[in-house]
């Protein structure tokens, strides 16, 4: 009986090809990007919703920036942590890009708002 590698060659010593460089690379590469430039943009959002809304509700404009950039190295470390960690790369991807452009964009409501 002829096996798929060969008459020669038992099943148990087949030789396994190794997954391409290029399919095994290309999620580890998307993720170190995702959690570089889509950590980046969420954390932006982040500190730009967060100066925002103390400013707003009275705090000084320094004490706000100051505050934000500290709960920022926090909020960036937990961001590359759970991009490692998610099963899904879209949707690592859809919440960085897409959680950090929301609060961009209510950050520049908030101070665009007549008060």
């Amino acid at each position: 009986m002829a096996s798929r590698v060969g008459p020669d060659l038992p099943s148990a010593l087949a030789v396994r090809r190794a997954p391409s460089p290029r399919s095994s690379a290309a999620p580890v590469v998307s993720r170190i990007a995702a959690s570089l430039a889509g950590g980046w943009i969420f954390v932006w959002g982040f500190t730009t919703l967060g100066i925002a809304l103390l400013t707003t509700a009275g705090m000084s404009y320094a004490d706000a920036k100051t505050l934000a950039y500290l709960l920022a190295f926090l909020v960036y470390l937990v961001a590359i942590c759970w991009t490692f960690a998610a099963a899904s790369l879209w949707r690592v991807w859809f919440v960085l890009i897409g959680g950090g452009s929301i609060m961009t964009a209510l950050a520049w409501w908030l101070t665009r708002a007549p008060g």
